[in-house]
């Protein structure tokens, strides 16, 4: 005999199928910012250009995650986050890797190796990444701890505008125009990262806010 509770319970799930767990797929695409940001500090400690060959292959990675969790977004027919906070959180995860992209590319195309500042900056951004994938991997469980791992995201992001402004005071000195020119390139790359850093932990924030 079947049993009708069962058929209920079939017939519910197509109608109002299950919503994707985001709090999962979120902490995932955190995770792999944070591997493409070690490996952009090994990078900047070694000029390693295997490393550098690594570090574009993991933003083809990213881009996957991304489009996947668009396509999952989109398809959603509910969902326990608010759609608009999914979607920046997406976006700002994977400009960091963009930009971790776009500083290797730039560093190969104008000859420039790294540098004091260009190490330092990645590992602050390291830093801040490590935390906010700290945050994602609780806001499911204990979201005010998903808070508190924000705000220290946060600290990290302000730190790297801090230390951006002191590379370039150091960099305009002297009369050496074209390296200057050059390593400022590198350095913006590096201080949006840490803009879009920001912008996810506020994000990570708002989720934190709404949910509670």
């Amino acid at each position: 005999m079947i049993n009708p509770i069962s058929i209920l319970h079939r017939i519910l799930d197509r109608v109002f199928p299950k919503s994707p767990d985001f709090f999962k797929l979120l902490s995932g695409q955190a995770a792999q910012v944070t591997h493409t940001v070690n490996l952009l500090v090994d990078f900047m400690g070694t000029d390693d250009p295997e490393i550098g060959r690594q570090i574009k292959k993991d933003e083809h990675d990213a881009d996957t995650i991304k489009v996947s969790n668009l396509h999952t977004l989109n398809e959603a027919f509910s969902t326990d986050i608010d759609r608009e906070d999914i979607y920046r959180a997406i976006m700002d995860l994977d400009e960091i890797v963009n930009y971790c992209k776009d500083c290797v590319n730039e560093m190969d195309a104008l000859a420039v190796t790294p540098d004091k500042y260009t190490y330092e900056l990645a590992a602050a951004l390291r830093n801040g990444c490590q935390t906010l994938a700290a945050g994602f991997a609780k806001l499911g469980t204990t979201p005010g701890e998903a808070a508190v791992e924000a705000n220290a995201a946060r600290k990290h992001g302000r730190s790297m505008e801090k230390l951006y402004r002191r590379a370039l005071a150091d960099l305009f000195q002297g009369e050496d125009y074209m390296n200057m020119l050059k390593r400022r390139e590198i350095y913006q790359h590096l201080d949006r990262a840490g803009g879009r850093l920001e912008h996810c932990a506020n994000t990570l924030h708002d989720i934190v806010v709404k949910i509670g």
